[in-house]
């Protein structure tokens, strides 16, 4: 057997126990990992300065305290969620004989789960699928992204002191270990990174018949329509396209507007932009994960003319959010997830037009939308489809951990937060018990 069998072995015999099912183990386990988490913050905070320039109060706000608050949550509510759920008997049953019937739903751990986690919030997208995966009583295997080289060493050192590797264990490595992992069957699989990838886990998983949840992306719109408040959809654009150097998932990754207000709304930026950044914005502006990466992202300045922003340091592989006008949905930089703080700027006239362009494409996994018309308002909530987002907001629905987080089609598959982290991964169990006199 190679390592890697051995690993998933050992977790699957660990997981034949039922230790994993005890109330009381899977509360130690959560309490255990909200401990690493306030005892190592500054380590933390130290290895993502290094990775990605990351400052300190976007690591607290983005990858710390949303996972604290995930694990309270459900420390406060594992016996709610794991109780199992009456339903109605229908009368229907009565005619397989008599007696008393009662229904269940049950919810039942999958076993040994993989999480692949992406390198743009190394921890908080390592530990929150785990937070769900040991609420419902599964064993865990993390694979970290190889371009955070000091989060996954960081990780990998503080899962092996703080869990037992045949509960929880942390596997390094490249595309290589990926592939190793992924040719193994694994009771549930856990992935976010891009579209291309996840249709590679998926075809792997499905070799095993194994679930998965797919958190990918694809290109979320920032709708501004003539009726909104432009200094307050300013102000969101910039935090969502500038947060962690807008390599994020849920980041808007190219700008609708309505061509009435677009030259309005241009002078906002760039005023804004001015007096946020100046002409020297590095020392607390995320850095772009690696060359390549860095390297495509300003490759897209060629698409368009720059009208906000544009400041870029080739040295420290860091850009400014930049806006581009003059380009078409044709336009390479509007084929793909931009991934990086490049914003293509497209015009409407109409705001049905707006939503004809939107829904012409993938479904996002986000969507953000200003304007101050009711009505407005209510069809693209009832035209549009999308994994999440906002009104007259950005960001906001990812911090309520009561709603649901994921994508739909390309965007992905699945969701967690909240109750639901709980029951995707876990399986609802369905019972009937039948009580004869």
């Amino acid at each position: 057997m190679t390592p890697i069998q051995t690993l998933i072995q050992k977790q699957r015999d660990f997981f034949a126990t039922g230790a994993t099912k005890q109330l009381a183990f899977r509360k130690a386990q959560l309490a255990r990992l909200k401990t690493l988490l306030e005892d190592n913050t500054q380590a933390i905070c130290d290895v993502l300065k290094a990775d990605l320039n990351k400052p300190a109060d976007q690591v607290m706000l983005a990858e710390i305290t949303p996972l604290v608050h995930e694990i309270d949550y459900m420390l406060e509510n594992l016996e709610r969620l794991a109780a199992p759920k009456n339903v109605e008997s229908p009368e229907t049953l009565k005619l397989f004989g008599a007696g008393e019937y009662h229904s269940q739903i049950i919810a039942e751990p999958y076993g040994v789960t993989l999480n692949i986690s992406p390198w743009n919030y190394p921890f908080q997208l390592s530990i929150s699928p785990i937070i769900g995966a040991i609420a419902a009583g599964n064993t865990v295997v993390l694979k970290p992204s190889e371009f955070t080289v000091h989060s996954s060493a960081l990780l990998n050192r503080l899962v092996a002191q703080y869990f037992a590797p045949e509960f929880f264990t942390v596997v390094e490595g490249d595309v290589a270990v990926n592939q190793a992992l992924l040719a193994e069957k694994f009771d549930y699989i856990f992935f976010t990174g891009s579209v291309p990838v996840g249709r590679i886990v998926m075809a792997a998983a499905s070799k095993h018949l194994t679930p998965v949840t797919l958190e990918l992306g694809g290109k979320s719109p920032f709708i501004v329509d003539k009726s909104a408040n432009l200094e307050q959809a300013a102000d969101s654009l910039i935090f969502g396209k500038t947060f962690n150097s807008g390599q994020t998932c849920i980041a808007p990754d190219y700008l609708l507007i309505h061509e009435v207000v677009k030259a309005e709304f241009v002078a906002i930026l760039n005023q804004k932009l001015t007096a946020l950044f100046g002409d020297n914005p590095w020392q607390n502006y995320a850095k772009v994960v690696s060359e390549r990466h860095y390297l495509r992202i300003k490759n897209f300045l060629k698409d368009g003319n720059i009208v906000a922003g544009g400041l870029f340091n080739d040295e420290t592989h860091q850009m400014i959010m930049t806006v581009l006008d003059g380009v078409t949905w044709d336009s390479p930089v509007m084929q793909d997830e931009i991934f990086g703080s490049v914003l293509p700027m497209l015009t409407f006239s109409r705001f049905d037009d707006a939503l004809a362009q939107i829904t012409a494409q993938a479904k996002p996994l986000a969507l953000y939308c200003f304007t101050e018309d009711k009505t407005n308002q209510e069809k693209v909530l009832a035209q549009v489809s999308f994994g999440g987002g906002a009104i007259n907001s950005c960001f906001l629905h990812f911090f309520n951990h009561n709603l649901p987080f994921g994508g739909v089609g390309d965007s992905g598959m699945g969701s967690y937060h909240g109750d639901r982290s709980f029951y995707e991964l876990s399986h609802e169990k369905a019972v009937v018990v039948r009580k004869i006199a």
